[in-house]
């Protein structure tokens, strides 16, 4: 399995080199700079005035020079500092990151919990009342958008209920009560999407598995009907799950941009929007090189997990 590894990181090597010149590209195609939003906030500006921030900033020097200084730096884990608050890159993104992964895991938890079981029974109760109440616990899930079951909770907690849950984060070692106040609406509402999916995918992964005829000799065998599902139906079932599961954990990190704009959390998606607005380059480019590590570490992951889940897999 070590050179599996091995080769599979070379070969995220190309994908990383080419996000981070896209993500570099862009930035620089989007009309205005940071030069002018920094004079938006202040006020007007001579034409000397911005030439002269954009050769402090380093953004009058030529575009692969550019690239070439910031991606020599950024293989060293240097992001530079930021263009609007003057900041280091990395440690800023650490600092958001522990928020957004904080929400990511409490919400996929939250999923994990509800998801799987309801999708193990909606399949065992294939075409029943029970089935039919987790289909429609799922379809709305899909169809509901975040921001408007985040929106609609503030507002009947605050309006009818006359209390309105934490804003903001606060550090769960120091905090604790508080971090779990601030969080857990958040989680319910993103777990909640996420549990729709989750358990649909479950149901259909169950169904598939019901069907092939392993199942039918361990039934003949006489083992337990609660065996046969658990043991050699479930398991069997959870590769496409993990998949799932672990490509929402990845994009929920810098996905929370609007739950984290109405519960007032300063996430990664927060700061990363913020930059955008800012035309902050160098805090984008360092958030979107993390995310994009994280996602090719997190598939590589859930291929290992593979192993674990179905010992017949074997990576060469």
């Amino acid at each position: 399995m070590g050179p599996y590894v091995i080769r599979r990181l070379a070969l995220s090597l190309p994908s990383l080199i080419l996000v981070s010149f896209i993500i570099f590209s862009l930035l620089r195609i989007l009309p205005g700079d940071v030069v002018m939003a920094r004079i938006a906030e202040s006020g007007y500006a001579s034409p000397e005035t911005l030439q002269r921030m954009r050769e402090q900033l380093g953004l009058d020097r030529n575009f692969f020079v550019q690239y070439f200084d910031w991606a020599f730096h950024a293989v060293q884990g240097d992001f530079g500092r930021s263009l609007w608050t003057n900041d280091e890159v990395l440690p800023t993104l650490l600092g958001r990151m522990r928020v957004s992964a904080e929400i990511a895991v409490l919400a996929v938890l939250t999923a994990v919990t509800v998801a799987i079981p309801l999708g193990v029974v909606s399949a065992v109760k294939q075409n029943t009342r029970i089935d039919y109440a987790a289909r429609f616990f799922s379809i709305m899930g899909l169809s509901v958008p975040d921001f408007f079951l985040a929106t609609m909770l503030v507002l009947v907690l605050s309006k009818y209920v006359g209390w309105l849950p934490e804003f903001g984060w606060y550090s769960p070692l120091e905090h604790p009560l508080l971090n779990l106040q601030a969080l857990i609406f958040p989680a319910l509402i993103i777990g909640y999407r996420l549990a729709a999916v989750t358990a649909r995918m479950t149901r259909s992964a169950m169904l598939e598995v019901m069907r092939e005829d392993f199942v039918r000799t361990a039934h003949a065998k006489g083992l337990r009907a609660r065996d046969v599902v658990i043991r050699h139906v479930l398991r069997n079932s959870l590769l496409p799950v993990v998949t799932i599961i672990g490509a929402q954990l990845t994009g929920l990190l810098g996905g929370l941009v609007v739950i984290e704009q109405i519960f007032s959390l300063p996430g990664l998606g927060r700061l990363t929007l913020d930059a955008v607005t800012h035309r902050d380059y160098t805090q984008v480019q360092g958030s979107v090189m993390v995310m994009a590590t994280i996602f090719v570490m997190s598939n590589l992951a859930i291929d290992l997990t593979y192993v674990v889940l179905d010992p017949r897999i074997r990576y060469r």
